[in-house]
């Protein structure tokens, strides 16, 4: 019997329009792969339409706050419907960058120095010495984040402004020059590295989502030791966390600092973007996976209790 998937995409974050984009592209993909297909703009009665659709599986395919933050996935776990990606703990954790790099530091991955504080107190005076870059703590695609360079003489007022629609509370850490890396996580096995290059400031919501705002090197220009310390330090972080189906972890690599250089995990996002310029998409295509192999994947890998 064709299984019967719900796809649910949009929601109400910063990321919505990823969402949008992804749900689409993951809908047809699944379509073509033989599934009965039906796509959800999640509204707050989510609930009562899964309720009444009855799907075999839900496909996860919400960006940022209560898509990825575990809260959709607790509302699943009561409705007893099979879904993808983590679970409700290790999407809770993933999402909460200080807790999540409280559990890496444990498994041995290395990370930035950080520090939490009121958009109040870090607009006043720098709480670190520059370099540094602000940003949500548990928000993604690169939404309010700022860099502070060396020798900038006061830290970003924009945080200040009267349109805020972030927290009060944002995390500080230490800037880590270098190169932009990436690895994906599918299951137990650690897919290639890329290295992400843009011409922007840094690769923020434009260079990730816009076509031509960032280029993709795939396999990365580094070290045979380098990429498999990427990966091994993907499965880690992964397993960490206790992470299911698919995860991207990104990374930072230095290579002035010392013999091997600094390589640092920035974060681990358990619902990675799956849009046309997405990297896991990539990762796996290089992997020998195409989309719609990849989807398929993840919708038999669905399950509660994750």
């Amino acid at each position: 019997m064709t299984k019967h998937v719900a796809v649910l995409k949009g929601g109400w974050s910063h990321e919505r329009e990823v969402s949008l984009n992804s749900g689409a592209e993951c809908a047809q993909a699944l379509r073509n792969a033989g599934y009965s297909v039906t796509e959800i703009d999640v509204g707050r009665d989510i609930a009562q339409r899964l309720t009444a659709l009855n799907p075999d599986v839900v496909f996860n395919a919400l960006h940022g706050r209560f898509g990825e933050d575990g809260t959709i996935q607790g509302m699943l776990e009561i409705l007893g419907i099979a879904y993808t990606h983590s679970g409700v703990l290790a999407s809770s954790v993933a999402m909460d960058k200080h807790q999540a790099k409280v559990m890496f530091k444990a498994a041995g991955v290395p990370v930035t120095d950080h520090v939490i504080a009121s958009r109040a107190e870090i607009a006043r005076s720098h709480v670190m010495e520059p370099p540094y870059v602000v940003k949500p703590y548990n928000d993604g695609s690169s939404v309010n984040v700022f860099i502070v360079k060396q020798g900038q003489e006061h830290p970003p007022q924009e945080i200040l402004r009267s349109d805020w629609d972030g927290d009060e509370d944002l995390m500080v850490e230490r800037f880590v020059p270098g190169r932009e890396l990436t690895c994906a996580v599918m299951g137990d096995v650690a897919l290639g590295v890329i290295e992400v290059v843009t011409d922007l400031a840094f690769y923020n919501y434009e260079a990730k989502y816009v076509t031509g705002g960032s280029n993709h090197i795939l396999p990365a220009q580094v070290s045979p030791k380098i990429y498999e310390k990427v990966q091994k330090m993907s499965l880690n972080a992964h397993a960490a966390l206790g992470c299911r189906g698919v995860t991207r972890s990104d990374f930072r690599y230095d290579p002035r600092g010392g013999d091997d250089g600094e390589l640092v995990c920035l974060e681990i996002n358990t619902q990675p973007g799956m849009t046309k310029t997405s990297l896991v998409p990539e990762l796996a295509a290089h992997a020998g996976h195409s989309f719609e192999e990849l989807v398929s994947w993840i919708v038999e890998d669905a399950s509660c209790n994750r």
